[in-house]
């Protein structure tokens, strides 16, 4: 055989074998650390949009610096559960205030200021989702404020404006009274919303009620729609110009309590661009402790008529902690349901709302502690991260519920009114 021939033979055939490119195994990547629930928690703007502590503040001389003492926020708790901005109730009793709403009204305002005036290392008053992300910045817990009862303005438009001017940012148009121009859930059944007995609006809003949404519209305050009537609601959203909020509410689904929210509600929230920031009053978000709550409360109602006809006999002021104190030694024998019954809330509105939709309206100090277990502070607040965690519901989501949801709202509408 002729060599040249072949090894001519042999290159030919390993040639085209050598010039194919030899296969590099591929690398498989490494798995990433998924982020804890710590780590989400730490890094979102935590905001709730309700707590009832400025009665504590007037009521009970009560300063954030002191401990808990029963209450739900303090600067310590606020820290702890990294809260970044909380919307502090400015609630006026309508029985016990009935001839000085407005008075009442400008001193809890002034003791939230007395508060920041206090702690201006560790709280900020805030206006703007551009004051909380200062606040943010600096570390500071962002003290807002938001009227829990349209009867604070006194029917009157020049003293919304005046509220507005003194920083607050919402109002919830009725709380469980109704007022001349707008009707409430706590008096208005949904099941007989024409109850002949109980006066009420014809379409749930009248003109001068009309004119308080488009006003507050105009001045970029937040109309919020939890205590109102079915029918006040579906008319706000028929005439507001912005995105509404319900700043302390859940789902009538899961607990069927007037104050809650129908599904088609929630749809409609959402339809408005808004957001449904769910309370964590146990009464509302678990149909079992409504039940025992719903059975105790002739015994609960003549205990506080006994207490107030004694006060009067005495010549003595009633006060809201007063009266707290006694629905508190009550309720506290009815067993607080599972953390699972907010979350449950929570997934509910989600769900039917869709994520974009819904946060946290805690109702901190205004519940007498009937929080579900685990919350009884706003330390804990990192639980109710862990547990949506748990069940599926990633990073974004749960920023966008701790807080993004409500910033969005607060710029639209601001935006609006500019």
């Amino acid at each position: 055989m002729n060599v040249i021939s072949g090894t001519s033979l042999f290159l030919a055939a390993v040639l085209p074998l050598t010039a194919q490119t030899v296969p590099v195994p591929k690398k498989t990547p490494m798995p990433q650390p998924q982020a804890t629930a710590a780590a989400i928690h730490s890094q979102a703007i935590v905001i709730d949009t309700h707590a009832d502590t400025p009665q504590r503040f007037l009521d009970e001389n009560y300063d954030l610096a002191m401990p808990l003492n029963g209450g739900q926020i303090n600067l310590d708790a606020a820290k702890q559960g990294n809260l970044g901005a909380e919307f502090f109730s400015i609630w006026v009793e309508p029985d016990l205030y009935k001839d000085h709403y407005a008075r009442r009204t400008l001193e809890l305002i002034d003791s939230v200021y007395q508060q920041a005036a206090k702690h201006p290392d560790r709280m900020q008053m805030a206006f703007s989702p551009a004051d909380i992300l200062a606040a943010h910045r600096n570390h500071k817990l962002a003290a807002l404020m938001g009227i829990e009862g349209g009867h604070s303005i006194e029917d009157s438009l020049p003293l919304l404006r005046d509220y507005y001017r003194l920083g607050v940012r919402y109002m919830t148009l009725t709380w469980s009274n109704s007022t001349d121009w707008a009707d409430s859930s706590g008096v208005i059944d949904p099941k007989n919303p024409n109850d002949p007995k109980v006066p009420h609006t014809q379409e749930g809003l009248t003109e001068f009620g009309k004119d308080v949404v488009y006003e507050m519209n105009r001045l970029g305050m937040m109309v919020d729609i939890s205590h109102v009537a079915d029918k006040t609601f579906y008319r706000t959203l028929v005439i507001t110009r912005a995105p509404v909020i319900a700043s302390h509410s859940a789902a009538r689904a899961l607990c069927d309590a007037p104050r809650n929210m129908t599904d088609d509600m929630l749809r409609a929230v959402a339809i408005n661009g808004g957001v449904v920031q769910v309370n964590f009053y146990s009464g509302f978000i678990s149909q079992a402790y409504r039940n025992a709550s719903i059975a105790q409360k002739p015994e609960v109602d003549k205990a506080i008529q006994d207490f107030k006809d004694k006060a009067k006999a005495e010549g003595r002021q009633v006060t809201y902690a007063d009266l707290e104190k006694i629905q508190r030694s009550y309720a506290d024998k009815i067993p607080r349901p599972p953390l699972t019954a907010l979350i449950d809330q929570i997934d509910h509105i989600a769900k039917v709302a869709g994520i974009d939709h819904v946060g946290l309206g805690s109702d901190f100090d205004g519940v007498g502690g009937q929080l579900p277990q685990g919350i009884d502070s706003a330390a804990d607040l990192p639980k109710i991260t862990a547990a949506l965690m748990a069940r599926g519901h990633s990073a974004e989501d749960i920023h966008k519920l701790l807080g993004g949801n409500l910033m969005r709202v607060f710029a639209a509408v601001q935006a609006i009114a500019e």
